[in-house]
C-alpha cells in the first residue's frame, strides 16, 4: 500500500510471515537531518534500514534520540522541505521494494535444502530390514540345522557287512571255511522315536526363535524410527528456538544503543545465544547417532539422511497392566522355555528307555573245502547265524537317568525364572510409561496452551505498544522450550508403548541363538534386554 503524505512517500507492508512481528512496517521517504541527504527508511521488527537514495547504499540504523516506545513503532522521521518530482518517486519506490524484498527473502533461502531432502516412511524402513536384516538368515540357518538333526537322531544304525574265514590251510586237505557276514543291530524301546520327540522339541525352539528374531528386528527398526522422528522434530524446535536466542541478542545491543539495558543484560542474551546454538549442534549429532543405528538395523549402513514423515502423536494408549500379563503368559521366551521344559522331558524318557538293550543279528554264508565222504568231496557252501542282547545288570543308566530327571527339574524352574525376569524388566517400562503419560497430558493440555496464551497476550500487548520486545522474545522461547519437553516426553511415550507391547524385544542385531545347546536348555539371549533411556529422569 502507498500513500502521499506532507513528509513523502510512505509505503506500508503487511509481513504475515514471521510468528513474532505481525505488525504494520512502514518505509518511510525521510531526510536525514544530520547530513540533509536523501533517505529512505526501512522497519522490520526492531531493526531500522536505512536507503541512502543517491548513492543507493543501504546500511541499519537505530534512532539515537528514540527510546524504547520507539523501536516497538514506525519511525518516522523529519520532513522533506524540498518537492519530489515523480520520477525520483518512482526510483526510491523501486528502491525500497528492493530492500523489503531483500529482507524477506533471506529466511526462505535458509529453509530451502530441508524442503527438498527426500522423505521416507516406516513402511518402506520395515521393508528394507526385512530384506537386508542377516539374523533372518542365521535364523533360518538354524532351522533347517535342527531339521537336521532331528532326521539323523531317528536314522536306524547301518549294517556291518564283512569277510570270515576259519580253519584255512592248505596241501592235500583243502580244508578251511571261508565266506562272508552281513550283522545288523535291531534298536528296541522305541528310542529311535523318543530321539525324533527331543529334536522335534529343538525344531519348534528354532521356529519360535525365528518368529521372535523377526519381531526382535520389526521392533527395533520401529524404536529407531520413534527416536530418529523425535530427534528431527527436536532439531526443528532447537533451530527456532537458537533463531529466537539471536533475535534477542540484537534487540539487546538495540537497547543498549538507545540506553535502555545495561552491559550484563547485552552479555547474558549472547550466552544464551550460544547456548541455543550449542544445543542445535548436540540436536544435530544426536540425529545423525540415531539415524546412523536406524540405518544399520535395516541392514544398510549407507543409507543417506532422510526426512520422516509421520507423527509421534500417532499411537494409541495402552493398558500397561494388562500387557504385563501379556508378556509373562505369550511371550516368545516364556513359550522356548517352555519347549526347553519339553525337551527336557523327552530327554528323560529317552534315558528310561536305554536300558532296553538292542538285538544283534548276524548271519553268512561260507565255503567249506573240508573233505568229507568216500568220494573226497568238499563239504561246499554253509551257512550261518548268531544273535544276542547285552544283559543290563551292572549299567542301567542309572547316572544319565539322575541327570536327565535334574536337567527337567531346571528347565520347569527356568520357566518360573524367565517369567520373574519379565515382570521385573517391564516394571521400568510401566513406570517410564505411567510418568510419560502424565508429562504428556500435563504438556499438552495444560503448560503449552498456557504458555502460548501467555505468548499471544505478550504480542498484543506489543502490537499496542504496552510491552517491550524482549518480553515476547522471552514468551515465545517458553513456549518452544516446553515444546522440546513435549516431543521428548512423547518420545518416552511411545516407545515404552511399543516396548510393551512387543513383549520387551527390542535388539534386532542381537544373534538369534541356536537350540538345543548344551547345559542351556534355554538360553539367556531369548531374555529380552534390559531397556535404557526411558527413565522419567531423562
Amino acid at each position: 500500500m502507498c500513500c502521499w503524505t506532507s513528509t513523502g512517500i510512505e509505503l506500508c507492508l503487511w509481513s504475515g510471515g514471521s510468528s513474532l512481528l505481525k505488525n504494520l512496517h512502514c518505509l518511510t521517504h525521510f531526510r536525514n537531518s544530520e547530513d540533509d541527504e536523501r533517505c529512505i527508511g526501512v522497519r522490520l521488527g526492531s531493526t531500522v534500514g536505512v536507503v541512502d537514495v543517491d548513492s543507493g547504499f543501504a546500511e541499519p540504523r537505530c534512532g539515537a534520540r528514540s527510546n524504547m516506545n520507539n523501536l516497538t513503532m514506525p519511525v518516522k522521521f523529519m520532513e522533506v522541505r524540498e518537492t519530489v518530482s515523480p520520477l525520483r518517486c518512482v526510483i526510491r519506490l523501486v528502491l525500497c521494494l528492493s530492500w523489503a524484498l531483500f529482507l524477506l527473502a533471506l529466511p526462505g533461502r535458509a529453509q530451502a535444502p530441508a524442503s527438498e531432502q527426500k522423505t521416507i516412511t516406516l513402511e518402506e524402513l520395515q521393508q528394507l530390514a526385512l530384506q537386508n536384516n542377516p539374523t533372518f538368515a542365521q535364523a533360518d540357518a538354524n532351522i533347517k540345522s535342527a531339521e537336521g538333526r532331528k532326521k539323523q537322531s531317528g536314522l536306524y544304525p547301518n549294517p556291518t557287512v564283512g569277510y570270515q574265514g576259519e580253519q584255512i590251510r592248505g596241501g592235500s586237505f583243502h580244508g578251511g571255511e571261508q565266506g562272508f557276514f552281513v550283522q545288523q543291530d535291531i534298536v528296541l524301546g522305541g528310542k529311535l522315536g523318543l530321539n525324533r520327540q527331543i529334536f522335534d522339541q529343538e525344531l519348534k525352539q528354532a521356529e519360535t526363535e525365528a518368529d521372535e528374531q523377526k519381531l526382535r528386528v520389526v521392533t527395533n527398526v520401529r524404536m529407531s524410527y520413534l527416536q530418529a522422528l523425535a530427534a528431527q522434530q527436536t532439531l526443528e524446535l532447537r533451530n527456532n528456538l537458537s533463531k529466537l536466542a539471536d533475535d534477542a541478542v540484537e534487540t539487546s545491543h538495540q537497547l543498549a544503543n538507545v540506553g535502555q539495558a545495561d552491559a550484563p543484560d547485552v552479555l547474558e542474551s549472547e550466552v544464551e545465544a550460544q547456548q541455543a546454538q550449542l544445543g542445535v549442534i548436540m540436536a544435530e549429532k544426536n540425529q545423525q547417532r540415531v539415524w546412523t543405528a536406524l540405518a544399520a538395523v535395516v541392514g544398510n549402513p549407507r543409507l543417506p539422511l532422510m526426512r520422516l514423515e509421520g507423527k509421534l502423536e500417532d499411537f494409541q494408549p495402552v493398558n500397561p497392566e494388562e500387557l504385563v500379563e501379556k508378556i509373562v503368559n505369550e511371550s516368545p521366551a516364556v513359550k522356548i522355555a517352555e519347549l526347553g521344559v519339553k525337551r527336557a522331558e523327552a530327554s528323560l524318557v529317552r534315558e528310561k528307555r536305554e536300558p532296553i538293550p538292542d538285538l544283534q543279528l548276524r548271519g553268512g554264508m561260507q565255503q567249506n573245502g573240508e573233505l568229507s565222504g568216500p568220494n573226497g568231496r568238499s563239504v561246499g557252501l554253509q551257512g550261518f547265524a548268531d544273535g544276542g542282547v547285552r544283559i543290563p545288570i551292572f549299567n542301567r543308566n542309572q547316572g544319565n537317568i539322575a541327570s536327565a530327571k535334574a536337567d527337567a527339574e531346571r528347565a520347569r524352574r527356568e520357566v518360573e525364572r524367565v517369567k520373574l525376569v519379565l515382570r521385573e524388566r517391564a516394571a521400568s517400562v510401566v513406570q517410564s510409561y505411567t510418568f510419560s503419560e502424565t508429562a504428556v497430558d500435563r504438556y499438552k493440555n495444560q503448560m503449552i496452551p498456557r504458555a502460548q496464551k501467555a505468548y499471544e497476550m505478550y504480542t498484543k500487548k506489543y502490537q499496542a505498544m504496552a510491552a517491550a520486545y524482549p518480553q515476547v522474545l522471552i514468551a515465545q522461547r517458553t513456549l518452544m522450550q516446553l515444546e522440546v519437553s513435549y516431543v521428548t516426553a512423547l518420545e518416552n511415550l511411545a516407545t515404552s508403548s511399543l516396548s510393551l507391547q512387543s513383549y520387551l524385544l527390542m535388539d534386532g542385531l542381537e544373534a538369534p541363538a541356536q537350540p538345543g545347546g548344551i547345559d542351556k536348555p534355554v538360553r539367556e539371549t531369548n531374555i529380552p534386554f534390559q531397556m535404557t533411556g526411558v527413565s522419567p529422569q531423562q
